[in-house]
């Protein structure tokens, strides 16, 4: 990784996407999505309100919007200079119009291990490999998830990349997620350590919103990778 990180201040994007070429640009000038109003959302009474708007928003992109948005994603996710060579990969099973992971599944390189999450009964994640064609069961969220057993499933710690869906996300990469608070519980060790895993946060161009108050048990990506950008966060945030 070289220059200042996406998301500081007045700081590059990393210059590489589909066909090698690159949409240059800053954290802070590409916001074509926010609100003119640029206060922070409050983190309790508009979550809810700002989480309802955003989903409708992905929802209504077309087909062909998600599905260039998948490749083109794929892209970004596979070009990361921190993409490891070997090791365990978490991605998500795509619902209510996230943008979907199959591309950059089957592009994966031969030695990561794909993982899907499941629920633990300790209100956390685990990670279990999966390729499809394997057995699914759907959990209480209606999403499906490997057919395991959570006690005999990796730890989150086990992961060397895992890849988070969201509902929003800022310049400045913070996630907003659906509120159940799965993956800030799952990845509170990460206050107290750096990578691994590394955390990367997708989803489309479209669900970029205004900043937000952070709570104190939010737990922020070390990126954030749309179809078109690859945003940084600063190390003091």
């Amino acid at each position: 990784m070289s220059g200042k990180p996406d998301g500081c201040p007045a700081s590059p994007l990393e210059p590489r996407v589909q066909g090698r070429s690159a949409r240059i640009a800053t954290a802070e000038t590409f916001l074509p999505f926010l609100s003119p109003d640029r206060r922070r959302v409050n983190p309790s009474s508009e979550r809810a309100a700002l989480r309802k708007t955003l989903r409708q928003r992905r929802r209504q992109l077309s087909p062909g919007q998600r599905i260039a948005g998948a490749e083109a994603l794929a892209d970004r996710l596979l070009a990361l200079p921190d993409l490891p060579a070997t090791g365990y990969v978490a991605g998500y099973w795509a619902t209510d119009g996230e943008i979907g992971l199959h591309a950059f599944q089957i592009r994966l390189p031969a030695g990561l291990i794909y993982c899907l999450p499941l629920l633990h009964a300790d209100g956390t994640l685990r990670f279990a490999p999966w390729r499809p064609g394997d057995p699914l069961v759907t959990n209480r969220y209606g999403i499906p998830e490997p057919d395991v057993h959570a006690e005999g499933a990796l730890m989150a710690a086990d992961m060397h990349l895992l890849v988070m869906p969201l509902v929003g996300f800022t310049a400045q990469c913070q996630r907003l997620g659906m509120g159940g608070g799965w993956y800030d519980r799952t990845l509170a060790f990460r206050r107290e350590r750096p990578a691994p895993p590394l955390l990367v946060g997708v989803g489309f161009d479209e669900q970029q919103t205004a900043p937000i108050a952070d709570a104190p048990w939010d737990i922020h990506p070390d990126l954030i990778c749309t179809p078109t950008r690859t945003l940084h966060r600063c190390p003091s945030a």
